[in-house]
């Protein structure tokens, strides 16, 4: 059974891949968006390799995507590019994982909140706000439930076939949200 989606980010974002901002001068985007094509699991580690690089302490990424998407395969490039401890699996069962840093970077902390009803509320529990500042946070199905741990986040929507198909594509959304986000396009680059 697959989960319901929301598509990309066409409500929050107001810049699209192909058109740069035209705010006033010296203004920051409300969210930058950058598109990409995945077509195998493993170009989809290497992407979160590449995040990783770009990812600092007090970093919150938000993760959306149909199940089977990619999710957990991303976030395990993030865990190889940060250089974390342990092997990084889906946390569907314990809801959170803590994989500290091997070469003094951010911890990667891995939620995931499908089982979570409730918004923030409900993963008070779980002391993320506590982890935010030193650690890297990455929340899979965190729609509508942990915003409110920062103004600035990265959102990441996949987006896949689904029914009964071998189709390894993805289109991955990136949708950096707040000023620490404006730069999202060219550091990818």
């Amino acid at each position: 059974m697959e989960a319901p989606h929301n598509s990309p980010a066409a409500e929050t974002a107001p810049e699209t891949a192909g058109e740069p901002f035209s705010g006033p001068a010296g203004a920051v985007p409300e969210a930058v968006t950058v598109t990409l094509t995945v077509t195998s699991p493993e170009q989809m580690q290497d992407l979160g390799r590449r995040l990783a690089r770009v990812l600092a302490p007090g970093d919150l990424v938000m993760l959306t995507g149909e199940l089977g998407a990619g999710k957990t395969t991303l976030t395990r490039g993030l865990g190889e590019g940060l250089g974390v401890r342990g092997a990084v699996t889906s946390p569907t069962f314990v809801i959170a994982r803590v994989h500290p840093s091997l070469v003094q970077g951010p911890a990667l902390v891995h939620v995931d909140a499908y089982r979570l009803g409730g918004g923030l509320d409900e993963m008070e529990d779980l002391d993320l706000d506590v982890s935010l500042p030193e650690s890297v946070v990455v929340v899979e199905w965190g729609d509508g439930k942990v915003e409110e741990l920062s103004e600035d986040r990265l959102r990441v929507l996949i987006d896949r076939a689904t029914g009964d198909t071998d189709d390894e594509r993805r289109e991955v959304t990136l949708v950096g949200i707040g000023a620490r986000w404006a730069g999202l396009r060219e550091e990818l680059a």
